[in-house]
């Protein structure tokens, strides 16, 4: 048994604790606003312009969060356009108020000053035939009620864009391994499968669980932080770096 527990605390230390403080010091060394109110929130211009593309078109985009949570920290949004649209329509979920909000923010907005990343795309058919469903499943969210959210480990923005990757079948978004929340449990479940993307999950309500599946890899989630390997794309996933490879 104490060969197991050295062997299990060398692992956390390899896998979890080192890449977090080293993430943390690469973070903490370089330039963030102070607070919130002297944060650039516009946008970051990485979208083309909503009414220069007649196609439909899906997004989801990440970006990481402010203070220290921003060294192992990233929000997740999806954004939205119709084929003709010429706006985006953007659905995220905030901490206060009701948490699912709708162009709170530019499509594109940076978060904390930081821009955002483009994690997944779709245009034309493909994103018509998902935007009816993805609209659907955003308005049957079951956490939008005030009081909902929790920062940690979820119901939070990632266990929302999540629940709607598990909803809509074909909205394959590979969640970034910082998207802290992403492994809430959804259904309330220990032990979860996902049929349409060949997912297994087991989950303590969101604090430690593993996630496993041929096409997915695994990852091991301790207290909301993701330490893994993908050997379909072959890459290590670790907190604060996220994917390598």
């Amino acid at each position: 048994m104490k060969k197991f527990m050295r062997r299990a605390a060398l692992f956390i230390l390899i896998f979890f604790i080192s890449p977090s403080v080293t993430y943390l010091a690469i973070w903490v060394a370089g330039d963030r606003p102070a607070n919130w109110s002297v944060a650039n929130w516009s946008s970051a211009g990485i979208l083309p312009a909503a009414a220069s593309q007649v196609q439909a078109k899906v997004y989801v985009l990440s970006a990481r969060t402010g203070g220290l949570k921003g060294a192992i920290s990233t929000p997740t949004w999806i954004v939205l356009k119709r084929q003709g649209a010429t706006a985006y329509n953007r659905y995220d979920v905030v901490g206060w108020g009701r948490p699912v909000r709708q162009n709170a923010y530019p499509a594109d907005g940076r978060w904390y000053s930081n821009d955002p990343k483009i994690i997944f795309e779709a245009s034309g058919k493909a994103a018509a035939t998902l935007i009816p469903q993805i609209e659907k499943a955003i308005a049957n969210y079951r956490w939008q009620h005030r009081g909902d959210y929790v920062l940690w480990p979820g119901p939070n923005s990632n266990s929302f864009v999540a629940s709607i990757v598990r909803t809509v079948g074909g909205f394959d978004v590979d969640m970034p391994v910082t998207a802290i929340g992403k492994d809430f449990p959804l259904t309330g479940k220990f032990v979860d499968y996902d049929a349409v993307r060949g997912t297994f999950k087991l989950s303590l309500n969101g604090y430690a669980g593993l996630t496993m599946g041929w096409r997915f890899g695994i990852e091991i989630n301790l207290l909301g932080l993701v330490a893994g390997f993908d050997w379909v794309r072959p890459a290590i996933k670790l907190p604060g770096f996220g994917r390598i490879g």
